[in-house]
C-alpha cells in the first residue's frame, strides 16, 4: 500500500498535503472502492469545518462520502476528474486529487495522522 511520507491523514482515508492544503483520498481507500466512475465536487467559496461531508466519490461498488480533514475555504477544485474520474484510482496522490483548501487552523492538520499510525491504522 503507497502511502506518502509527506502527507497527514484522516481517519476516514482522506489526506491532506500541508504544504498546500490538497486533499484526496488515500491508496486504500480507493482500492476498497475500486473502480471510481463519478466525482462530486463541492463549490469553491465553500467553508468547511472538518469532519463535514464535503464531497462524494461513485464507483461500481457504492457511494461513499467525502470528509474535510481540516476546517477551510474550498479555494480549487480538480475539474478534471468530471471526464476522468479513473485517475483518483490510478492516481490517487497526484492526478486524482480532489479540492484544495485554504486551511483556516493549521493545528488541525496537527492532529491528523501521521503516515506511521496511518498505516498501522489500516493494518500495514
Amino acid at each position: 500500500m503507497n502511502i506518502p511520507t509527506d502527507l497527514r491523514y484522516a481517519p476516514t482515508h482522506e489526506w491532506l498535503r500541508t504544504a498546500d492544503g490538497t486533499v484526496g483520498i488515500s491508496d486504500h481507500a480507493q482500492a476498497e472502492l475500486s473502480d471510481v466512475v463519478y466525482v462530486d465536487l463541492p463549490k469553491v467559496g465553500r467553508s468547511v469545518s472538518a469532519g463535514e461531508s464535503v464531497a462524494v466519490v461513485e464507483s461500481v461498488k457504492a457511494a461513499s462520502d467525502i470528509y474535510a480533514p481540516v476546517s477551510g475555504e474550498i479555494v480549487a477544485v480538480n475539474e478534471t476528474l468530471a471526464s476522468n474520474a479513473a485517475a483518483v484510482n490510478t492516481d490517487p496522490y497526484g492526478a486524482g486529487w480532489l479540492f484544495r483548501l485554504k486551511v483556516t487552523d493549521p493545528v488541525e492538520a496537527e492532529k491528523l495522522l501521521a503516515p506511521d499510525a496511518y498505516q498501522k491504522q489500516i493494518g500495514g
